[in-house]
């Protein structure tokens, strides 16, 4: 069952669903919008020959911060990392989806490839995997409307939450883009 307007505002309230902060009419009618920030994580790829998943990416990235007069400008075919201006906590009894804002699809900006899913238990700003796949550049503005969160109902509680010790959580917390932490995974093997 997916949360009406009415069900995330009583959440809302409750301080059950944290959206923080919330901008002017970003309660739409079964989502809240969520806005851009102002850092992007662009992928400097003069640095290394390849991706090694096994192999921590940090020193692969750079935050470049979007000004407030000018727009970030993301090419065709380029893919960036960004991150909502809201910090979000999902309930132990609600799983969320990010989407994008069909007005930005239909100019070719997809802002997440597999990242659409939020855990309960979450609590952070979410990064945005933003592509364009336009054939003309596209610009992005610090505070934009970049996405829409929904909000399920689970059948029960969630037993183990995000960011429990036991699940080995990556990105708990994070308060701008986080560039990937795949390599974690090979460390438990």
């Amino acid at each position: 069952m997916v949360l009406s307007d009415r069900s995330i505002r009583r959440a809302l309230e409750a301080g059950r669903i944290v959206v923080s902060p919330l901008g002017d009419s970003a309660v739409q009618p079964a989502s809240i919008d969520v806005r851009l920030d102002r850092n992007i994580l662009v992928f400097r790829n003069s640095r290394k020959p390849y991706i090694d998943v096994r192999k921590d990416l940090e020193d692969l990235t750079e935050l470049v911060p979007i000004d407030d007069d000018e727009p970030f400008i993301l090419h065709p075919g380029e893919f960036v990392l960004g991150s909502t201006f809201e910090h979000i906590e999902i309930p132990a009894d609600l799983v969320a989806r990010l989407e994008g804002k069909s007005s930005l699809g239909r100019i070719g900006l997809l802002i997440h490839s597999t990242a659409g899913y939020v855990d309960p238990g979450w609590k952070g700003h979410l990064t945005l995997e933003l592509t364009n796949v336009a054939n003309l550049p596209i610009t992005l503005y610090y505070g934009m409307k970049i996405g829409q969160i929904s909000f399920s109902q689970l059948t029960e509680a969630a037993e183990q939450l995000y960011g429990s010790a036991e699940l080995g959580s990556k990105y708990q917390g994070q308060t701008e883009p986080t560039a990937s932490r795949v390599y974690r995974d090979f460390n438990k093997l």
